[in-house]
């Protein structure tokens, strides 16, 4: 076969991974490979047939590793126009090949400005070559096909399997699409050193809250966590993320902990001795709301705890790390979204629009504690009311307002969540308990905000909820302490309020 009709790819890539399963279709389907430096080295010791990109521009690598791929026959044969005379004769005078396949990564920048020391390795690390071919192959999508980022490795082979090379102009418009956002979001990236000597990320995502609404994100995601499966992040997902993130930060030191959350509220968790146990009792909390909901781990996903899980259909699940065998089991969906988190400190402030400007404010950094008790009821709570409480009152600062968070024995039995009464909150929240068939005898409750009324605390009463954890503050406290003195039931006060607006 001719070399100059036989289709071909171009592979460069910085991050190897998943690129030697590409390499081995494109191969079956005798697609010519063409590679240079360390892409090209890579696949060779692996054992395919790579065409040296210096072998047909009869031009070595210069100055240092900058001049590799800028030659017309590397952009001849990307740009060419397959159906136009002039261009298909130009190439066959200059003996320019075509290139239907471009495969490229970019230098990490941002990365780079994050770990360089020297304004020089900031510099080398602009790509040029990288940044060109993804530019000029999706300029050229009618022809060619561009991959631009390793998220989309998958569908590609996919894609290849199913129509054995052969790409519709909706798919490779596609692709053209995500690398022209890839490439404005990299020239952003420079842009931001260049003036600011630093970088702040803007991650575009598939739409907002709801599909009608376009959605960004701007920070260091990566910082938190590395994402292992699944599909592209969504606004939603984000948002239901730093729910979790901040709601299992809590717990980070406890023993095993899982939290299952639908709608940034938690709808289960519990500590227990291994993840499985807590796992288990964490679905107990409400097995309705947990289908597609987000998972959280406080320790390892193992074996056993990941068959168990694979049952439920969710979202996302988060943990500080998986058993090789556990990932296997989980990543066996390949839209589920699958984090390995990291302990850090997040920022300290918060931000949120309002009307034509924003709020700032301190993160709620306060965790109630034995420090914080003020015991104002003749009746003092157990040890284990104690640990119970503070379990509940955890839950509660996570929970939108106005919440009633229930607990017993470490566990989540039911919140009211996102109420306009304190009463209807606590009302939702002994409903959904019995709905459950939990027993409420000798469970604990947890408010967000003091009880201007005892009506919460006389129906938790008659509801066997024995203690209770609340800010105080209210003018009416007297009331509620009373109705506690006179129907044995024990109170803390803590002097934290949790609004969660």
């Amino acid at each position: 076969m001719n070399s100059n009709f036989q289709k071909s790819a171009l592979i460069s890539v910085y991050d190897k991974h998943g690129i030697e399963k590409i390499a081995k279709k494109l191969s079956d389907l005798n697609i010519r490979i063409i590679s240079t430096g360390g892409t090209e080295k890579y696949l060779t010791e692996l054992g395919y047939e790579i065409k040296k990109v210096e072998n047909l521009t009869d031009y070595p690598s210069i100055f240092g590793g900058r001049v590799k791929t800028l030659h017309p026959k590397i952009f001849g044969g990307i740009l060419s126009r397959r159906e136009n005379t002039n261009d298909s004769n130009e190439k066959i005078e200059y003996d320019i090949p075509n290139i239907d396949y471009v495969i490229v990564d970019l230098y990490p920048f941002e990365n780079t400005v994050n770990d360089a020391k020297s304004h020089e390795e900031i510099i080398e690390k602009i790509d040029i070559g990288g940044i060109s071919l993804i530019r000029a192959a999706a300029k050229n999508f009618n022809h060619v096909v561009c991959l631009s980022s390793i998220d989309q490795y998958d569908e590609f082979l996919d894609d290849l399997d199913k129509n054995k090379g052969i790409f519709s102009i909706e798919k490779k418009k596609k692709y053209a699409a995500k690398a022209f956002k890839i490439s404005s979001n990299y020239d952003n990236f420079i842009n931001q050193y260049f003036e600011k000597g630093s970088i702040e990320k803007s991650n575009e995502l598939r739409y907002g809250e709801n599909p009608h609404q376009k959605g960004s994100f701007v920070g260091e995601i990566d910082s938190i966590f590395e994402k292992l499966n699944g599909k592209e992040l969504s606004y939603n997902n984000l948002l239901d993320i730093d729910s979790a993130y901040n709601l299992i930060k809590e717990f980070w030191n406890n023993d095993s902990t899982f939290a299952i959350l639908k709608h940034n509220n938690a709808c289960g968790l519990a500590i227990r001795n291994s993840i499985l146990e807590a796992y288990k009792k964490a679905l107990q909390g409400d097995p309705i709301s947990a289908f597609g909901g987000v998972l959280i781990s406080n320790k390892e996903i193992d074996l056993h705890s990941a068959n168990e899980i694979n049952k439920l259909f969710f979202e996302v699940i988060m943990a500080p790390s998986y058993s090789r065998n556990a990932l296997k089991i989980l990543s066996c969906k390949k839209n589920r979204i699958i984090l390995k988190i990291k302990n850090i400190e997040l920022d300290n402030k918060t931000v949120r629009t309002c009307l034509n400007g924003i709020l700032t404010q301190d993160r709620d950094n306060i965790t109630d504690n034995l420090d914080h008790l003020e015991y104002v009821t003749k009746k003092l709570p157990t040890n284990k009311e104690i640990e119970d409480l503070l379990f509940a009152s955890k839950i509660s600062k996570h929970t939108k307002s106005n919440t009633i968070v229930l607990a017993k024995n470490n566990q989540l039995i039911s919140s009211g969540t996102g109420q306009t009464s304190r009463v209807d909150a606590l009302n939702q929240a002994i409903d959904k308990a019995k709905k459950f068939n939990f027993d409420l005898k000798n469970s604990v409750m947890a408010s967000d905000a003091f009880f201007p009324f005892p009506d919460c605390v006389e129906i938790a009463s008659n509801n066997g909820i024995c203690s209770v954890i609340q800010p105080g503050g209210s003018i009416k406290d007297n009331l509620s302490i009373d109705y506690c003195n006179n129907n044995n039931i024990s109170m803390v006060f803590t002097r934290n309020r949790h609004f969660k607006h």
